[in-house]
């Protein structure tokens, strides 16, 4: 089944990349849109849960101490950042590789599993997070289809496909899914439930830090959907251009999309 899906996604991407502009100069901030009923329902939806459900949850992880909520968003991002490492290497920033895996090795030992940040103070600058979809448009793949996807929020055809493509190319997601992993271990529930865990700290870590700036877009926005749509795709244009320069040094937006793989 594995082997099935890996060559469903490699066809996938290799049609995204036959029709892409192959532009480096810069990226658009544009999109088709494909399904814009379904995905201003979709959105709505996404909106109900998350009033129901995420966003108090990130208003109780909000109320826990300073320390532990910064503790845990090093964790997470330490972790993270091993698929950052990937697509710096897909990408030929070689640059942006090897300060990567510096602060992921001195975070994770000096920094206590990544609890603590003291590779930012030895010189290894917290650059922006890098996903399989920021990739392919370096790589030249365009944007297609802008859409909204239930839970997983905006979207796009080539973002989609990054989606899929993360799963094979996350350290995390492949140790924690590896069968000889699991032997050694004993336990491969508990192993796949970790990711998980992972996955859904990190989604709650970030809903935490933009309740303001998401409420506030929802109060003073005419249209909704159409902001979220403009924010989304200028997010990630800018991303992907500054993907494109090795020199890079800013740091993630407050806005961005979680990761979702």
């Amino acid at each position: 089944m594995l082997g099935r899906i890996k060559v469903l996604f490699s066809a996938i991407a290799l049609i995204v990349l036959m029709y892409s502009s192959h532009t480096l100069a810069g990226e658009k901030y544009t999109a088709n849109e494909c399904f814009e009923n379904f995905s201003r329902g979709t959105l709505k939806f996404n909106q109900g849960l998350d009033k129901a459900i995420f966003k108090p949850i990130a208003k109780g992880y909000r109320a826990l101490p300073v320390p532990i909520r910064m503790g845990t968003s090093n964790v997470v991002g330490n972790l993270r950042s091993l698929l950052t490492l990937s697509n710096n290497l897909l990408q030929g920033d070689l640059r942006g590789a090897g300060n990567t895996a510096g602060r992921f090795l001195i975070n994770s030992t000096v920094g206590i599993l990544g609890v603590f940040d003291p590779a930012t103070h030895m010189g290894f600058a917290k650059k922006g997070k890098e996903d399989f979809g920021q990739t392919l448009g370096v790589w030249g793949a365009d944007t297609g289809c802008y859409f909204v996807l239930p839970i997983l929020g905006p979207t796009t055809t080539r973002d989609a496909v990054g989606l899929v493509g993360n799963v094979f190319i996350d350290p995390v997601y492949q140790l924690t899914h590896n069968t000889e992993t699991d032997i050694i271990v004993g336990n491969d529930n508990l192993q796949e439930h970790n990711y998980y865990y992972y996955k859904g700290t990190d989604a709650v870590d970030f809903r935490s830090k933009n309740i303001e700036s998401i409420d506030s877009l929802e109060r003073n926005s005419i249209d909704f959907y159409a902001s979220v749509k403009s924010l989304y795709l200028q997010n990630r244009a800018q991303k992907i251009s500054n993907s494109l320069k090795s020199d890079k040094t800013q740091e993630d937006s407050d806005w961005e999309e979680i990761d979702n793989q």
